[in-house]
């Protein structure tokens, strides 16, 4: 393949403030000594509780289930005593059923984790079932049960694997120091979904903002001839999984469509060293790499922190505040969501934690709409988002729907280009759930 930027239609450049910690390498977080274990981590079923309260559970151990398809497994992250099962708030907004584990210090790891078996030798059934006991979800913020991605449909034929490595959101850099730190544990990860999905090729995916990781990722495959690195032009949203099919493969996934539809599925590059580690070690999906950083936190860095850790306690091994902050992000500036108090878990979607200044976070009044249509030129999925928000504001949320709502992918492109500082996304985001639950009530 010719390894020329790659990209697609619209978009933005937002700054990348990355060189916070792009040269951080992943430091080991402090173990906890209490864990919050949401017992549910992604989109579908929560999970119910295997444990109750007063008892012994070790590291690794599975302590949630559920018997929904579109579901994940949730293990404990450290070994102690369940102290708690109640509702706690999480990164979400809303509160979780939670397990609170307090350590005992040791971190007995259960007698489950084993290896898993040389990747060669494991059969395509094998490693679905490790991916589905093991509690893996999209580690790049969407949350998707991975073992419900990667079982498609009889009648969709998949041709391509993509490993997304693009990380375009500004400020994150956990997704780029893991290809430079994990490379191995990636290409295990890669082949291992190959397999299941029984093609032949795979690009991982990477903007040439980060030439260090393309050319670690590229030693790490060049003995490959069915993995190739893809190198991206730095766009904003790039890492969309519709607009890196686009970008890679000049296919394009249809307006309501799924990657399958085209032969294409998508894996954040996290999610897949994960669950290398996994098939090497038979630890389960009990910690994550959090790129933790802003200019209101003292020392930037990328942490391995325990799932359930809260973010106030790995705030403070970052040194805590440089300054009172203006605002604590879950994830990054463009699509993370703002969160009221650090008392809070780590959970698998844990990108980034992110802390503006209080002059960072001041937001203008917005005026009038000048119809200059930047906001039609930054969308990167071809939509009108002034008419799209004045239909919302109006509550003409059926007419939304005629204007293809429902694609909206919610980047902010639309807001952050705005000369009048209009709140786009929002009000295009109130029109997509008010649609959604019309959808919903009709449906029953």
């Amino acid at each position: 393949m010719d390894t020329k930027g790659f990209t697609f239609k619209g978009g933005i450049h937002p700054p990348h403030f990355k060189k916070l910690t792009e040269q951080k390498a992943i430091e080991k977080a402090i173990e906890p000594k209490v864990v919050v274990v949401p017992l549910q981590q992604h989109i579908g079923a929560p999970c119910e509780a295997l444990v109750k309260v007063g008892e012994l559970v070790k590291a690794g151990q599975k302590i949630g289930e559920s018997k929904s398809f579109v579901s994940a497994n949730i293990h404990s992250s450290i070994s102690g005593v369940v102290k708690n099962i109640g509702m706690y708030n999480t990164s979400g907004g809303s509160k979780v059923n939670c397990i609170v584990i307090e350590s005992d210090g040791k971190f007995t790891v259960h007698e489950s984790v084993k290896p898993m078996g040389n990747i060669d030798e494991l059969k395509k059934e094998d490693i679905i079932n490790i991916i589905k006991e093991s509690g893996f979800t999209g580690m790049g913020g969407a949350g998707f049960p991975t073992h419900v991605k990667l079982s498609p449909p009889k009648d969709k034929k998949i041709d391509f694997v993509i490993i997304n490595g693009a990380e375009c959101e500004p400020y994150l850099t956990a997704d780029h120091r893991i290809m430079l730190e994990k490379s191995d544990d990636v290409v295990v990860g890669a082949k291992a979904i190959m397999k299941v999905l029984d093609v032949d090729k795979c690009y991982i995916a990477i903007e040439k903002n980060k030439p260090d990781a393309i050319e670690t990722m590229k030693k790490a495959v060049e003995s490959i001839d069915n993995i190739e690195v893809a190198q991206l032009e730095p766009k904003y949203p790039q890492g969309d999984e519709k607009r890196l099919i686009n970008a890679v493969t000049g296919r394009v996934v249809p307006s309501g469509g799924l990657p399958m539809d085209v032969g294409a599925v998508v894996q954040n590059v996290g999610t897949t060293a994960t669950l290398g580690n996994t098939i090497k070690t038979g630890m389960p999906v009990i910690q994550r790499v959090v790129t933790v950083t802003g200019n209101a936190i003292k020392e930037p860095k990328n942490l391995l922190v325990r799932i359930g850790t809260s973010f106030k306690e790995v705030i403070e091994q970052c040194g805590g505040y440089s300054e009172e902050p203006g605002k604590v992000i879950n994830g990054g500036p463009m699509m993370g969501i703002a969160q009221f108090t650090t008392d809070i878990p780590v959970i698998k979607g844990t990108s980034g934690i992110l802390v503006l200044t209080k002059k960072e976070s001041e937001v203008e009044e917005p005026k009038n709409c000048i119809r200059c249509g930047k906001c039609v030129e930054a969308c990167p999925i071809h939509l009108q988002p002034l008419i799209l928000s004045k239909l919302s504001l109006l509550n003409k949320f059926d007419e939304t729907e005629e204007y293809h709502v429902l694609d909206c992918i919610e980047c902010g492109s639309c807001s952050y280009v705005c000369p009048s500082k209009r709140k786009l996304v929002e009000s295009i985001r109130v029109a997509k759930r008010e649609v959604a639950a019309k959808r919903r009530k009709a449906s029953k």
